[in-house]
């Protein structure tokens, strides 16, 4: 692991998405509530959370981290036939927290995922990124602005 003792404590946030592309049909079930798995974005949510608090156990080398704020967000794009994944992750600390981001909107993608594949095995997770961050030495990013 990278050596971040001597570094000040900041604050610092990131902001990842994602989505999940869906057939028409799981869409319309989905928003009706009637996957037999139960409750898709609520579930989902909850796993991205989850996802976050965790990620130093599935990433190697990754500090753990003392997140003060996760925030989670599905919609449903009945145009695009997706399911969109947001999250912001925020602390006061030494390390970015991108990952924690990456990772929560990863999870909730694979939670989807797992409740729809019963009615829709083509169902693909797509464009997982980075969307911004604020906090630390190199400062700020947002999308677009090049990395």
């Amino acid at each position: 692991m990278v050596d971040v003792s001597a570094k000040g404590e900041t604050a610092r946030s990131a902001t990842a998405r994602g989505s999940v592309l869906i057939a028409t049909e799981t869409m319309a079930l989905i928003q009706e509530n009637g996957v037999p798995k139960g409750d898709v974005l609520g579930v989902a949510r909850l796993a991205g959370i989850m996802g976050a608090k965790h990620t130093s156990d599935l990433i190697p080398l990754c500090h753990p981290l003392a997140l003060s704020a996760i925030d989670v967000e599905l919609t449903c794009d009945v145009a695009r036939c997706a399911i969109d994944i947001t999250a912001t992750c925020k602390l006061k600390g030494r390390t970015g927290v991108e990952m924690e981001a990456l990772t929560a909107v990863a999870v909730a993608g694979l939670t989807v995922y797992d409740m729809i594949k019963a009615v829709d095995r083509g169902a693909r997770i797509t464009d997982i990124h980075l969307t911004r961050k604020s906090g630390g030495k190199s400062g700020s990013y947002e999308q677009g602005e090049g990395a």
